[in-house]
């Protein structure tokens, strides 16, 4: 995992090293083990390195290939042996270990079809020498980030986001995805940030430009595929393909020659990653596997007993972090630079500490769960969708049967039923709540994401493809790549090896909520291998702050009093919200405000 940034002049003035490196250096905690900077006319190309595989100079970027095609690459190939191996059967020479030479070689004989063979995350440019095109590609699900622009007659792309804001004379509000995150927390469902001018490649997109024409195309390469074949497994046969599945997606994801180690809460997800990587892992007796832990000090919210029996049964080497609303209030304003934009919820502060933890253990590669709630059905919110597939007289039963394996009372279950379908009735309860919105702010909203989900809610194979492509996964993949990056750590998804992904959603749902348990598939698989005080849990924390406490006596109210954005929206009458998570989202744009120096 990298840093990756570069130009291409619209106006045909050459590209400099020195412009380069001026958005590079911004990235130098993505990529502190090396840089590299490649310019020819008015194509340039630069890279931060963290180096994770090949650790010498071979690896250093950007790459050049046969003369003919230069690369700037973020992410990992997890497949690049067996791709390499097929290539070498084709006839190709490597001069290096890397996954990054792999690419190149692949483009070189697959041309864009070359994505098709990859199984991965990946961020990358390739300046195509014989086409005369930049290449520029995103991975299926976007788990590594790419930024671009289009300004002061130049093309403008990078990792993050403050290199491209260094071009800027002045930074300006997206209203639209502005007033959707403060309504509905959600933010990124679209290609646009809430900076004006700048945008996001979304995952399984490419982008190219023609360098002779100045034209430039973005076009999607991959939509999940549903496998017939599995929905009609049985319940044996669909466990054994998940397990299947899973170990191999965890056995390319340990391939490194940096440490590794995982995130563990204590939950379902985590628990199965630690399980299996940790016997994976393990290559003699005196090595243990590193688990990082963030400890809530709220008791209602604190699962560190669960993770201490994982770490005691698979003999972990266990660091955990326990921050406290005195942590939370001195480290907020860096978290909202780091994170570049409003985020939804304060919980992004306790990841953010998990990377801490890790760098300071020496573990530079991170395993963690993401994808497996959206996948195997493990959100309280798709039972809706779930009793739609059911007979009438059935429903009773069933929620009555799933709030005690959920572990939540009956009337909030039966809320959950309601999740997506109520969004008039959201908005004007949000809007109730803070107060009369100035109208060119109200005028900026698109409901159309959320009226697209109100619609899949009645398709639960709809609904989850939406959450995984569209709204959920994209934001918990855009924290957590800001977070680890930030402590120059990289992330794994073993839930989010695309075959995985394509297994899980293809599992028939009966497998998913067998026995009225979510999650059923992974719980059977958990059963070899961890004890049932885990695998059997009823209630599901997740990953969540004591928002209360830590913003109850903070400072943080001023910060919004003073904000000019907000007064302006909320027509210098800005009210307290009691909604905590509201609460938040106000508190968020002003401090993102202020540290960005953001008009409106």
């Amino acid at each position: 995992m990298c840093g990756i940034a570069g130009v291409f002049k619209l106006d045909d003035n050459k590209a400099t090293k020195e412009e380069i490196k001026t958005l590079t250096d911004l990235l130098i905690h993505r990529g502190p083990d090396g840089e590299g900077v490649y310019c020819e006319g008015s194509v340039g190309l630069g890279h931060r390195r963290l180096s994770i595989i090949d650790l010498t100079d071979d690896g250093k970027q950007p790459m050049l290939f046969d003369e003919k095609y230069v690369i700037t690459f973020n992410g990992e190939i997890y497949n690049y042996l067996e791709v390499k191996k097929e290539l070498i059967k084709k006839g190709y020479n490597f001069k290096s270990k890397t996954d990054t030479e792999v690419i190149l070689a692949a483009y070189d004989y697959y041309g864009e079809e070359c994505l098709k063979h990859f199984n991965g995350m990946w961020a990358f440019v390739i300046y195509d020498k014989v086409k005369n095109i930049l290449f520029c590609s995103r991975d299926r699900f976007g788990v590594k980030p790419f930024y671009y622009s289009v300004n002061n007659n130049q093309f403008i792309f990078s990792s993050e986001i403050k290199p491209i804001l260094s071009t800027f004379s002045s930074v300006k509000v997206d209203k639209g995805i502005l007033m959707e995150y403060l309504i509905m927390n959600m933010t990124d469902h679209t290609e646009r940030t809430f900076f004006e001018g700048i945008k996001t490649l979304r995952g399984s997109h490419n982008l190219i430009i023609n360098l002779r024409t100045k034209e430039m195309s973005i076009k999607p390469y991959y939509s999940i595929k549903h496998s017939p074949e599995i929905a009609k497994l049985n319940e044996e046969d669909s466990i054994d393909l998940f397990e299947k599945e899973f170990k191999r997606s965890i056995e390319w994801r340990l391939r490194s020659d940096v440490k590794v180690g995982t995130c563990l809460s204590g939950g379902l997800d985590s628990s199965y990653i630690a399980a299996v990587a940790s016997k994976m892992y393990k290559h003699n007796d005196d090595v243990k596997f590193n688990a990082i832990t963030a400890e809530s000090l709220d008791p209602a919210l604190n699962e560190t007993a669960y993770a201490k029996i994982v770490v005691d049964h698979l003999n972990l080497d266990w660091h955990v972090t326990s921050p406290t609303a005195k942590d939370f209030n001195e480290g907020v304003q860096d978290l909202v630079r780091t994170q570049e934009e409003p985020f939804g919820t304060p919980s992004v502060f306790l990841q953010n500490l998990v990377m801490k933890k890790a760098k300071e253990s020496g573990v530079t590669v991170l395993l963690d769960g993401q994808g497996a709630d959206e996948t195997i059905l493990g959100y309280p919110r798709y039972i809706g969708a779930y009793l739609k597939t059911l007979p009438f007289y059935k429903r009773p039963f069933v929620l009555k049967s799933m709030s005690t394996n959920y572990g939540l009372p009956l009337i909030e279950l039966i809320k959950n039923q309601f999740y997506f379908t109520s969004y008039q009735i959201k908005k004007k309860r949000v809007l109730m709540r803070l107060g009369k919105v100035n109208q060119d702010f109200m005028d900026a909203l698109d409901f159309s994401t959320l009226k697209d989900l109100s619609k899949a809610y009645g398709n639960l194979s709809m609904l989850q493809q939406m959450e995984v492509m569209k709204t959920q996964i994209p934001q918990l993949l855009k924290w957590e790549d800001k977070n680890s990056m930030a402590y120059s750590v990289e992330t794994r998804l073993p839930f989010l090896d695309y075959k995985l992904v394509e297994t899980n959603l293809s599992i028939n749902n009966s497998f998913k909520l067998n026995n009225l348990w979510s999650k059923y598939v992974l719980r059977k698989a958990m059963e070899k291998v961890l004890p049932a005080s885990i695998v059997y849990r009823k209630k599901k924390i997740g990953f969540t702050a004591p928002a209360k406490d830590w913003l109850h006596n903070s400072a943080i109210w001023d910060v919004v009093v003073k904000s000019p954005m907000l007064n302006e929206i909320f027509n210098n009458n800005i009210k307290k919200p009691n909604d905590i998570n509201l609460f938040w989202r106000v508190c968020n744009i002003a401090l993102w405000e202020k540290e960005f120096e953001v008009k409106y």
